[in-house]
């Protein structure tokens, strides 16, 4: 039996939040396309368990206050969250991490496929995390 959207989204935020990221992992397609805020398209599972390596040493992050909605075909989900984080290590190409600490509110839309998640795009405000990071010329 396919789980609903519902039920595979919950899932995946409860494996996020837990750090799981294997969990998260067995939830998407083999051919998963992940779309990052501002940043490029990663496709395939094998790209989606880097990205999750590379975040996991960056950022220690729990999502509350989620919101899942579902279309009525089943197919497609999104999601309202807010990301309350601790910045770790230095990702490339942002400012340096001092575990600095965070909240932001964001969205993910997603395509679900046979109960499995088939595209996660993700939406923040990168503004908003830079200055709370004390990133210099932020901007407002």
């Amino acid at each position: 039996m396919t789980m609903k959207p519902e039920d595979t989204l919950a899932a995946y935020f409860s494996a996020f939040n837990a750090g799981d990221t294997a969990r998260m992992e067995a939830l998407v397609t083999e051919d998963v396309e992940h779309r990052v805020n501002q940043g490029g398209t990663r496709r395939g599972r094998a790209a989606f368990a880097e990205f999750n390596a590379h975040m996991t040493k960056c950022y220690r992050e729990e999502l509350t206050d989620i919101v899942i909605l579902t279309a009525p075909s089943n197919d497609r989900a999104a999601a309202e969250f807010v990301v309350n984080g601790t910045y770790l290590e230095t990702d490339e190409g942002l400012p340096e991490a001092n575990g600095q600490t965070y909240r932001l509110p964001a969205g993910s839309f997603f395509d679900l496929r046979d109960g499995r998640i088939a595209r996660i795009s993700t939406y923040y405000n990168l503004t908003d995390w830079m200055k709370q990071v004390g990133a210099t010329g932020a901007g407002d």
